[in-house]
Parts: C-alpha cells; structure tokens; sequence
C-alpha cells in the first residue's frame, strides 16, 4: 500500500465506509480467549462508537460496576498535537458510554512527567472542559492529596527490584479499582509503537520512571504484571481517529485513520494495533515477553478481532526513526555513553538533560516544524471537532 508523507492525506484503509448496523450484543467468551474490537468511525458518530467498541469487546464482563473506575488519560505532550494525547471526544466518549452501561463511579487519573506538566497539559488537550461537562472528578497522581505506597508485588520483577531496591512505589488510589487505559494509536523513539501497556507507564511509576528508559520493554511487562495484581478489572478503549508514525509520541506525522479500538487484554490490544500499524507485534519485545510470560496474547492470529476485518490492514508506518533528542537519549541508554547514565539521569545533572528536551520539543521543533502541521491538521474534519471543544 502507498503511503503518503503528506499527514494531511488520508491512505486507501482509512477511507472504508462507517458501518451503520446496530451495537452488536457484549463479545461472548471467544475460543481464541482474547477479544479486540476495532470499529470505524466519523466525527459525527464518534461518541456513540466508543460506547459500540466497548460493548464489542465485552466490558462488562471485565469490569465491576460497583468499583471504582480510573480513566488513566495519556498526555504526552502538554501542548495538542493530533495523535499524541488522549483525543476530547475519546475521554467524552468513554464517560458516556460507561454511564450509559452503569458505571457512575468514575475518576479521571492523570500523570505529569519530569518535562510534561499535567495540568497544563488538561487544559490544551481539551480534557479540563470535557471533565468540567461531564462532572468528571479528577486526580493528578504527581500532585497532593494523592499519595505513594511501597508495593511488594507477588509476580517476580524482572527488572523493577533492581531499578528501585528501596522499594516500588505506587498510587495508593490504584488498588481494588477498576482502570481503563485511554492510549491513542502511535510509534513512540524507544518502543516502536506505544498503546495500553505504556499507558501504565506513567500512572503507576513516579517522577523517577525515566531511570527505566534503557530497560523500558521489561520495565512495561512488569507494570502489566502489577496491574492484575492490583485492580479488580484492566480494561483499555485506543483512539485511532489521528494516529502518528515516525519518532513518535512528539513528533511524529500524523495520519487521519477513524478507528477506534477496546479490548480488556493489554497485550492483546497493542498487537491488533501494532500489526494495524504495519508492525510484527510479536518483533516488538515488550509485546513479545508479556505474551510470553501469560500476561495477555501478543499474537494476533489468536485474538479475536470482532468488527471490522483487518486481515489486510497494513498502514506502513514508520517506527524506527529518532530525533535529535533521542538520539542523544539512546547513546546514554544504549550507546558508549552507557556508563554516564546514573552521572548523568540519577543526580542533580538530570536537570540539563530535562532542559535539553523542553528545549527541543517546545522550542525548535514545535516552531519550526509542529506548527505547520497542527496549522493543517486544524483544516480537517477532526481539527474542526477539536475546535469545537
């Protein structure tokens, strides 16, 4: 399949027509074990559609209604770029559709990171006026009254012990909930492609979870691991309205793809998105080793994909390219700088690496590149909805 380098064009797969049959009954128990939904979508259906792809994919046969359920919002850049947060009209459409099936104990969880300010970051996304609308509580887990708790899990680490031998600490408000992950369809510069088992990468691990950059795949089958520990129900519902390849998540092509995708197998629903994408899911280690040790099925030719058929689905995109920033991030991680990296990331000189990426990011390339092509994605059928928020 051709694919475009304009992000203003859409490709021949996203283009199918948007099924109007009635919402399907809940997904049965499929022999196959784990169930991905994947459902077409326009801006003027959308809403309705995330409740269709829940439904698709059995929610309510994985999640407790008397639980509390954290929506864990993805913000990966504190400024809007198509493809990269969690979309309005998914946070939206996620309420919604839980209400309309009866979950009324609902909390939005958000995480900063060391150079994404959460806060700032609800506002330019939309998700502040979509949680103001629906009276959605909320909680940023970085920030007071939320609270920290060593965590002994009792699945065996793989790498997590080591990285924190004073202990794993994480949200106190985690345990006993149900949790639904809210990624969007993208490649990300250290993981190839980055969906529901990332999402948990900033909810559960604090403001030193860059220590597990250079050992990122095991550190995400570990946090998987602690997730079935610790909910009462996993779940994860992944916009693919914009979706981004190349050196994602900041900044990366975006590619208008209207699919919305739900499942409440993590690995499962990351491979169904990785081989969407283009990917091998099972090339990709963190889907690999997870599937591998019975955290959830990396492979797609054992998942039932209800909805629509994406047998020949192949987007070609592009998940091996880097910035200039994380190009100098993997020479620490992975490169002859290797031996700096506890100088350099675990110590006050930290700082300069942080202002290195904000820089970069919210500097030369927002300015010089970003710009323009948000200035295009605003043009299009989605920006517009954007706009309406």
């Amino acid at each position: 399949m051709q694919r475009s380098d304009n992000p203003s064009q859409q490709d021949a797969v996203s283009s199918s027509v948007h099924p109007t049959e009635a919402l399907a009954a809940p997904a049965q128990p499929s022999s196959k074990g784990a169930v991905v939904s994947v459902v077409a979508t326009t801006p003027e259906t959308v809403i309705e559609d995330y409740q269709r792809a829940m439904e698709l994919a059995g929610v309510t046969q994985y999640l407790s209604t008397t639980a509390e359920t954290l929506l864990k919002i993805n913000i990966s850049w504190q400024h809007w770029y198509p493809g990269c947060s969690t979309a309005p009209w998914q946070l939206e459409g996620v309420i919604k559709g839980l209400r309309n099936l009866g979950y009324a104990n609902l909390t939005g969880a958000h995480n900063g990171t060391v150079v994404v300010d959460s806060f700032e970051g609800e506002l330019n996304n939309k998700h502040k006026v979509v949680q103001d609308k629906q009276g959605l509580p909320t909680v940023h887990l970085d920030t007071p009254p939320n609270r920290w708790v060593e965590y002994k899990p009792k699945a065996k680490m793989l790498v997590l012990d080591d990285i924190f031998p004073e202990g794993i600490q994480i949200p106190e408000s985690f345990s006993g909930t149900n949790i639904v992950h809210l990624p969007t369809m993208k490649t990300h510069v250290f993981t190839t492609m980055t969906g529901a088992m990332k999402n948990a990468f900033g909810g559960l691990l604090h403001q030193k979870r860059h220590w597990t950059h250079s050992v990122i795949h095991e550190t995400l089958v570990d946090l998987l691991a602690i997730q079935q520990e610790i909910h009462s129900g996993i779940f994860a519902v992944m916009d693919g309205t914009f979706a981004g390849d190349g050196p994602g998540p900041r900044a990366m092509r975006w590619h208008i793809k209207d699919r919305i995708l739900a499942s409440a197998d993590q690995v499962a629903i990351d491979a169904v998105a990785a081989k969407m994408m283009g990917f091998d899911p099972m090339s990709i280690k963190f889907i690999r080793m997870a599937h591998e040790r019975g955290l959830g099925c990396g492979d797609v030719s054992n998942i039932d994909v209800v909805g629509e058929d994406i047998s020949q689905v192949n987007w070609q995109f592009s998940g091996v390219e880097n910035t200039f920033a994380s190009r100098g991030q993997k020479l620490i991680y992975w490169g002859p700088l290797k031996p700096l990296e506890k100088l350099l990331l675990r110590s006050p000189l930290v700082s300069l690496s942080f202002l290195a990426s904000n820089l970069y990011h919210n500097g030369y390339w927002l300015k010089t590149h970003g710009r323009r092509r948000i200035a295009a994605a605003m043009e299009t059928e989605w920006g517009r909805l954007f706009a309406s928020y």
